[in-house]
């Protein structure tokens, strides 16, 4: 029985140390910022499956949005007056899964959201621009979004575009020429390929300091999102440093929930 019971308070433990259902809820006037990169179903042994939301469970938390209350807004909007209870969808890196699954899982339940696109996405491991190790060939494998596809989705009106560099770059590992190319080019080679304004940024792999912030504000983008997690108050945060709630793929729909309350998985 005492065994028993010391799993029990292990379990317990484990379990509130793992989602910290403690924390408070942040107020709802503040817009939630939610961060996906794939969805698509897990890959048996795959080093990313934390990126791949199944459909079935992006479906879920789309509806779970709707069906809450949730207003859906573009990373733009956000210099706008918005609701209580926004959020603001983005994807990174541009798979092609964002159209063939998560596309008509937007437009069934009137959502919209914000893609940053690597410029140059085709045949590039990026993720070994990170980690020297990460040398699967994953990521460079994984479909990516045509231009023509990427030209659709904006024509639907539930996108918008962000630039995410011209080729996914690890910014702090550049010299400086090469950071303002990274950075401006991407925005102007966006702008002239889809005709629309870009007008915010995702600094790969969340990977930036201080110079690749003026970089940003100096190519002319109004925000620009970071990879740390948690829920920002607008009034008083740097639209070029937003955090951002991280989508697990692994998580289930209680755990989403609860990240809409505090932003936070830890």
């Amino acid at each position: 029985m005492i065994e028993l019971l010391l799993g029990l308070a292990a379990v317990a433990i484990w379990f509130s140390l793992e989602n910290r259902w403690w924390h408070p809820t942040l107020p709802y006037r503040h817009p939630r910022v939610l961060m996906y990169h794939m969805v698509s179903p897990h890959r048996p042994g795959a080093k990313f499956n934390k990126l791949r939301v199944p459909p079935e469970r992006f479906e879920e938390q789309i509806k779970y949005l709707s069906e809450s209350g949730w207003h859906f807004a573009h990373v733009s909007e956000l210099a706008n007056p918005l609701p209580e209870k926004t959020v603001v969808i983005t994807f990174d890196d541009g798979y092609q899964d964002n159209l063939i699954h998560a596309d008509k899982v937007l437009a069934q339940y009137g959502a919209k959201a914000t893609l940053y696109l690597v410029v140059e996405r085709f045949d590039r491991d990026w993720s070994t621009a990170k980690k020297a190790h990460h040398d699967s060939g994953e990521l460079m494998r994984e479909p990516k979004l045509t231009d023509a596809e990427v030209a659709a989705m904006l024509a639907s009106g539930r996108w918008e575009l962000g630039a995410h560099t011209l080729t996914h770059a690890n910014l702090p590992t550049l010299n400086s020429d090469h950071r303002r190319r990274e950075i401006t080019q991407a925005k102007r080679i966006l702008e002239a390929q889809f005709q629309v304004e870009v007008a915010s940024f995702a600094y790969p792999f969340g990977i930036y300091g201080d110079q690749d912030v003026s970089l940003a504000q100096e190519a002319g983008f109004r925000f620009a999102v970071t990879t740390m997690e948690g829920i920002d108050d607008l009034s008083h945060a740097d639209p070029f440093e937003l955090k951002r709630v991280k989508i697990s793929g692994k998580e289930r729909l209680w755990q989403f929930a609860l990240r809409l309350r505090t932003g936070r998985r830890k």
